[in-house]
């Protein structure tokens, strides 16, 4: 007999599991081939050459944008608000910060063995690419944002439980607009916390 539950269905795949894997293995036999036709036309040597420069050319184009993170990072936490010497309003940030995240794919692209990863990683060291591609990403984001339903990504945010990876729960409250918090019941004193 059976117990009137359904079967249990598999979930469906999405197209990024499907076509990535897809995109990766074609991106890599157009590496291939283009270094062999490189190889077959300039001689391995040069190929030897250039793959090499490539790995140098991006570890030092990483190590910079590292550091220049890292420098980024220590003066925004020693001019925030409450700290020793800290301006009484905040500067305006600048330019220098931005693009920092492309700069170290880019650096990332030309340390990849391959002519086409090369190719956009050099694209990327151009500062008017990086600042395009900045702005781009930032309104693509922000319009995803915007149009996200509830219990999406963008409301990830206002969970009430957050899990962490080491699988403890993190106890925590949504605090609405209006200032009501959901399922608050006035004759109910604090709650103790959750144990494992």
């Amino acid at each position: 007999m059976t117990t009137g539950t359904p079967p249990p269905t598999a979930p469906r795949r999405s197209r990024a599991r499907t076509f990535v894997p897809l995109a990766i293995a074609a991106w890599a036999v157009l590496e291939i081939w283009l270094l062999t036709v490189v190889a077959g036309a300039a001689g391995g040597f040069t190929v030897l050459l250039l793959l090499v420069a490539g790995i140098v050319l991006g570890a030092a184009v990483m190590k910079r944008a590292g550091r220049r993170a890292f420098r980024n990072l220590t003066e925004t936490l020693q001019q925030m608000p409450g700290q020793p010497g800290a301006a009484a309003e905040p500067p305006a940030t600048g330019s220098g910060g931005k693009g920092n995240g492309f700069l170290m794919l880019g650096g990332l692209l030309l340390m990849i063995p391959g002519i086409v990863s090369d190719a956009a990683g050099l694209l990327l060291l151009v500062p008017p690419v990086r600042s395009w591609l900045g702005r781009y990403t930032e309104r693509s984001l922000e319009r995803r944002m915007r149009a996200a339903s509830p219990g999406s990504l963008s409301d990830a945010f206002q969970q009430a439980r957050i899990h962490r990876p080491d699988g403890k729960v993190v106890q925590g409250e949504v605090i609405r607009e209006d200032g009501t918090q959901p399922g608050a019941r006035p004759d109910e004193g604090p709650r103790p916390p959750l144990t494992p």
